[in-house]
């Protein structure tokens, strides 16, 4: 008679509960069905020694192993666990009742050991939802598993200690997480802090302007000019995720094997920084078996892409979509999965290959037309989805040795998160939409109402500077978050004028 035993696999962020069906029949041969990758098919192997040494023995008769439902593809070693438990009572060398009460994963190592796998929490939280007592996870992966409340969650370091539990002969630790504790104890835990900025209060605020409206940033700048220690330093004045984002971030995490054992919750918004090497599947996802690439992995954070004209043109290309979605869906023969990626870009670039263009001191040594075949290599399209174009000029020796105290990150934050209020309290009701940067355009027009002093310097620049339908978007969003951080209700000609001075690169002169 068949055994019965769950585990789970994972498409997207979501995961979906795995029927394995254990037959052992007269025979000699081993099967495994339901659409298995070459790591399932491996599996009896890896089952068969992990058996072995835990002091019990691999039948020597025909067994059929079925992964249901039998119409999804099913892909790494995190079956071995519950296909090892369902061959040792199909056997009879183990009656365990409860095993269907417990949804079971773990990589088998050949000495039975169990290895970390991938996908834990949403794993649990589908646990939960389907109504399994508990889950038996591998010891490395239990506090990832344990934030979910009302599951009982069990770390086992080997096949014997769950040969062990199911008999009743030894128990397993349960292991559970105080997500609130978790989540407010690390917060607003970072190692940077604008405090060491020394000089750049412009660039300073633009960065002030982007955190609280959530808006993309380029920073141009010569070598030096302190562009990527800005950068790093913007996820410190972000407001702080709320318990809801740190669950759907620590989620994707989770998908793509970046949790440590000691994580259980992120708790600080993700930054990634790639190379500039990077393949386009890297940065969107995908892969044979999609995977969420590195907008993913920044999805409530910062993605930041240093050098960016290095970046090959089809790698920034691909952005263009999720820049606006939001969102990446990435598309096989037989599966379609949306990976989220809602996260704040923020570049840098010199102005030019030998990175002096526009130098207030040093000489540009590009030969002519150089400069404009540079930034060329950042597409318009592309730029236009950026809404703060910021120039970062050398810091002057009296700013570098000053001993005055810079303004912290923490005093910084607070002015965010206030202007971060008021959109959230504007944006009430709207599905998926939480600060300025993120309005669609028939909510701009109704918030982002101009007087005609206003209309008319938009008009101007709009004429000289050539801004496509988009950049005049951008400009009013971007005056918008000003207008919050000053605290007024209407947008202002000053307001106006500061987010159109944010569109460098529209302005003559970068031209070469």
């Amino acid at each position: 008679m068949p055994v019965k035993t769950f585990s789970s696999a994972v498409f997207g962020i979501d995961a979906t509960t795995i029927t394995v069906e254990v037959n052992i029949t007269s025979g000699t041969k081993y099967f495994i069905v339901g659409l298995p990758d070459n790591a399932v098919r491996e599996s009896m192997l890896r089952v068969e020694s992990a058996i072995n040494t835990s002091s019990y023995h691999m039948p020597r008769q025909k067994i059929v192993v079925n992964l249901a439902p039998a119409d999804i593809r099913k892909e790494g070693s995190s079956y071995d666990l519950a296909i090892a438990l369902g061959i040792l009572e199909g056997s009879g060398q183990l009656e365990a009742r409860a095993l269907s009460e417990f949804l079971i994963l773990g990589e088998l190592s050949l000495d039975g050991s169990i290895q970390p796998v991938r996908g834990v929490l949403p794993i649990a939280i589908q646990a939960r939802k389907e109504g399994f007592k508990g889950l038996i996870v591998p010891e490395a992966n239990a506090r990832e598993a344990g934030i979910v409340k009302d599951l009982e969650v069990y770390g086992a370091a080997s096949l014997l200690q769950v040969i062990d539990f199911f008999r009743g002969t030894a128990a397993l630790k349960r292991v559970s997480v105080d997500t609130r504790e978790e989540f407010f104890n690390n917060v607003s835990n970072y190692g940077t802090d604008f405090s060491d900025v020394r000089g750049q209060e412009n660039i300073k605020r633009a960065l002030e302007i982007a955190a609280a409206g959530g808006h993309n940033v380029i920073l141009i700048g010569p070598p030096g000019s302190g562009k990527t220690m800005l950068a790093k330093r913007l996820l410190t004045i972000l407001p702080p995720l709320n318990l809801y984002e740190a669950l759907e971030t620590t989620k994707i995490h989770s998908v793509a094997g970046k949790l440590s054992a000691s994580d259980a919750l992120m708790t600080t918004r993700p930054f990634r920084a790639p190379h500039h090497t990077i393949s386009d599947v890297a940065l969107v996802g995908g892969g044979a078996y999609p995977q969420p690439g590195e907008i993913s992995l920044a999805h409530n954070g910062v993605l930041f892409l240093d050098e960016l004209p290095e970046f090959k043109r089809t790698v920034l290309e691909v952005m263009r979509q999720p820049l606006e979605e939001r969102k990446v869906t990435i598309s096989r023969a037989k599966l379609s999965v949306d990976y989220p990626a809602s996260f704040m870009l923020i570049a840098s670039m010199n102005p030019c290959p030998c990175g002096y263009y526009n130098h207030p001191e040093r000489e540009c040594t590009c030969p002519p037309g150089m400069v404009q075949k540079y930034l060329s290599k950042v597409s318009g399209p592309l730029l236009d989805r950026i809404d703060l174009h910021v120039e970062v000029t050398p810091v002057n020796f009296t700013d570098l040795s000053s001993e005055a105290a810079a303004e912290s990150s923490a005093l910084i934050r607070e002015r965010v998160i206030k202007a971060r209020d008021v959109q959230t309290k504007r944006f009430e009701g709207l599905k998926d939409v939480n600060s300025n940067a993120q309005m669609d355009s028939g909510k701009l027009r109704e918030v982002c109402y101009i007087d005609g002093a206003g209309q008319l310097l938009l008009k101007k620049a709009m004429e000289r500077l050539g801004l496509s339908a988009r950049a005049y978007d951008r400009i009013l969003k971007v005056s918008r978050t000003i207008a919050d951080l000053a605290g007024d209700e209407n947008i202002r000609i000053e307001h106006l004028a500061e987010a159109i001075h944010y569109r460098s690169l529209d302005r003559e002169g970068w031209a070469g």
